[in-house]
């Protein structure tokens, strides 16, 4: 719904600044963030990779806007939503994402192994 209603920037922007923004900056050496789309949860379904990369972008302004950009360049930013042996290697290639939050796929070995690779 807030992706269909483009207020999805608004609802992680203010779940960042509500939820990590009293840290102080050396803080950020030690966080890792998964992004996950609300309606892929679950679903099977995953953003594209442009949008994957859109969201990742977003954070990392967003935390360079009220930190700097050497903490934003530095955060890991995960993408979490349905990762599998078929968009793996193309979600990893953006330049924003950093890597995987895997769930369900991590269940089958060989489809994790095929994650692994290509995050490589």
């Amino acid at each position: 719904q807030d992706r269909k209603s483009g207020d999805h920037f608004k609802v992680v922007g203010s779940q960042l600044k509500n939820g990590l923004f009293h840290l102080d900056g050396d803080s950020w050496k030690n966080i890792v963030l998964a992004y996950e789309p609300v309606w892929a949860i679950g679903t099977g379904e995953t953003a594209s990779p442009e949008q994957a990369q859109e969201m990742h972008a977003f954070i990392r302004k967003t935390i360079a806007e009220a930190y700097n950009n050497q903490i934003a360049q530095d955060v890991t930013i995960l993408y979490g939503g349905s990762v599998k042996p078929g968009n793996a290697e193309e979600i990893f290639s953006k330049p924003d994402v950093d890597g995987g939050l895997i769930g369900g796929a991590s269940l089958v070995a060989s489809d994790f192994a095929a994650i692994v690779a290509a995050a490589q």
